[in-house]
């Protein structure tokens, strides 16, 4: 059985095409989104809340074996539908690229949201793209202790005790 495609999943071009007759202030964030979590939710809310339409750009299976060994634990397409299934996000496109400035250039977001723990780590195609379309970055204040790591690693220690190893 076919499952249905879900309306929020699209390409950057079709994104940028369904922008094209509205004024909204879209904004942009991006990341592998492995495991979701409630800091990425927390995140993604607060981005939405910067502007009128959130674009989450999802690295692909491809690109996040590039940056995480042994991950991803979920696949793209299962990742893409948990980020479609939150309120706060409008639009979901998976990148295959090792940064998303091809996407950036195509959907032309007025802002992009980050974490600011990447603030002096940005990816320098990518910080070229959001000046040639004038988008506004907004550091994002890291809520919370989580993260994927350490969650793969309590689910590793928590398996191993219960299997006695």
């Amino acid at each position: 059985m076919m499952r249905p495609s879900n309306p929020k999943i699209r390409t950057a071009a079709e994104i940028a095409a369904s922008l094209e007759d509205i004024s909204a202030t879209v904004v942009l964030a991006n990341g592998c989104f492995d495991l979701l979590h409630p800091g990425h939710v927390m995140a993604l809310q607060d981005a939405r809340e910067q502007g009128d339409l959130l674009v989450v750009l999802l690295n692909s299976d491809h690109s996040v074996r590039a940056l995480k060994p042994g991950r991803p634990l979920y696949d793209q397409d299962t990742r893409a539908r948990m980020l479609a299934a939150l309120a706060c996000v409008d639009y979901v496109c998976i990148f295959d690229g090792p940064d998303c400035a091809d996407e950036i250039m195509t959907i032309a977001p007025a802002i992009y949201a980050k974490s600011e723990e990447y603030q002096g780590r940005q990816d320098p195609h990518e910080v070229r793209a959001l000046t040639t379309v004038g988008a506004r970055i907004r550091w994002q204040p890291r809520v919370g202790d989580w993260s994927t790591s350490a969650l793969v690693a309590a689910c590793a220690r928590a398996y191993l005790a219960e299997e006695g190893l």
